[in-house]
């Protein structure tokens, strides 16, 4: 008996995203734990001919000939994100990412994005669904991993730079993970964007009685349990990126950096733990990129890279935060040490959540269906 051709999927707008869960942070944090074992194994696939690609990106030059051709501004990104993830995932899916810093004049976010899961075996769309809050929870949660095995538990301070959307969902990730955070500083660029996180923190997180807003680098990370750089700026000049000074870090503090960041010479030191999301996918980046990587690519794993590549970093000492999640690597060794955690953004990321968010989606009749086709005209 032949089987149906007929394909439908399901359409998710971010309203239907909400209501099937996309903004639960402690189930994000719970499914990219659980996606950290399955990339540490081996059981998924990104792009590239080392299958680590963090995507497919199109640039555009300085000048163009063409008047209508896009020019490359801040954070300027149109880019495909494939992956495929295995275990209870069993799905793959493609993320397309168009961000221009400039959309936020027009009172647009800085990134729209859609994702489309697939079925692997035959590549028929499941699910066509809004991606910004997707995006933007598991980038968040990728922190509250590493805060799960290397933040101190009675950690209360947390120090933010860039009060965004990414500095929403890494604070959540945060609290998530330590529960006992009372404490924000934070530092900011604009009124509106602070006025916005602030509201927000104190209508979702009653917890954080205290509020400091600080006007330096250095107070946002001297006397901090937990530290996140969540500002995006224009790429180039590792001199221009946001840095973090040895000697404003307490013992103890565990960093996570989503966004451009750059180390002083004493957290360059061996005694200060290196730890990356995936290791694979930095040094694809490596690999692709012209040298030093740091300056095309400003999160901090990419400079691990670089040093590695200078001789002043052996690969060994770069640690795999999914090594710790299979419990073949201790998580936090001891009170004082100070752990530097990079979070480089990867599409099996979206692939796990979007797959739970999916079938919360399907469980509880949220999403509208639409038909590909009955029958394919062409077969």
């Amino acid at each position: 008996m032949t089987a149906s051709t007929k394909i439908d999927f399901l359409y998710l707008s971010e309203a239907d995203m909400i209501r099937a869960g996309v903004t639960d942070m402690k189930a994000c944090v719970d499914t990219m734990e659980e996606m950290f074992g399955l990339l540490y194994r081996g059981d998924y696939r990104m792009a590239g001919p080392n299958s680590d690609s963090h995507g497919a990106m199109i640039t555009f030059p300085e000048e163009s000939p063409f008047p209508t051709m896009p020019k490359p501004t801040a954070d300027r990104r149109l880019m495909a994100m494939p992956a495929y993830l295995g275990g209870s995932f069993g799905k793959c899916g493609v993320k397309w990412y168009g961000s221009n810093i400039a959309n936020r004049e027009k009172g647009l976010p800085r990134s729209i994005l859609m994702f489309t899961l697939s079925d692997p075996d035959t590549g028929a769309p499941l699910a066509h669904m809004s991606a910004n809050l997707l995006s933007a929870y598991r980038t968040g949660a990728i922190p509250g991993v590493g805060a799960r095995y290397l933040a101190r538990p009675d950690s209360r301070v947390v120090g933010l730079l860039g009060p965004g959307v990414m500095g929403k969902t890494t604070l959540a990730a945060f609290i998530a993970a330590c529960p006992k955070i009372d404490t924000l500083k934070i530092k900011a660029r604009g009124q509106r964007s602070l006025d916005d996180f602030l509201t927000w923190v104190s209508q979702t997180y009653p917890q954080i009685t205290t509020v400091q807003v600080v006007d330096s680098l250095e107070a946002v990370v001297r006397d901090s349990d937990m530290v996140t750089y969540c500002s995006s700026g224009a790429t180039g000049d590792p001199e221009t990126y946001p840095i973090v000074r040895r000697e404003w870090v307490k013992p103890g503090a565990f960093l996570a950096m989503p966004a451009s960041c750059r180390l002083d010479a004493g957290m360059e030191r061996d005694d200060v733990r290196k730890v990356v999301d995936c290791l694979g996918l930095y040094q694809a980046w490596f690999e692709e990129l012209p040298k030093p990587a740091h300056r095309h690519v400003p999160v901090i794993g990419v400079r691990f890279m670089d040093m590695i590549h200078e001789g002043s970093l052996r690969l060994d000492q770069v640690e795999d935060i999914g090594r710790m999640v299979v419990g073949e690597a201790p998580g936090r060794r001891n009170e004082d040490e100070i752990v530097v955690m990079s979070v480089g953004g990867m599409p099996v990321e979206d692939v796990a959540w979007g797959t739970v968010i999916y079938r919360n989606a399907v469980a509880q009749g949220i999403g509208v269906s639409l038909n590909l086709w009955d029958t394919p005209a062409l077969s």
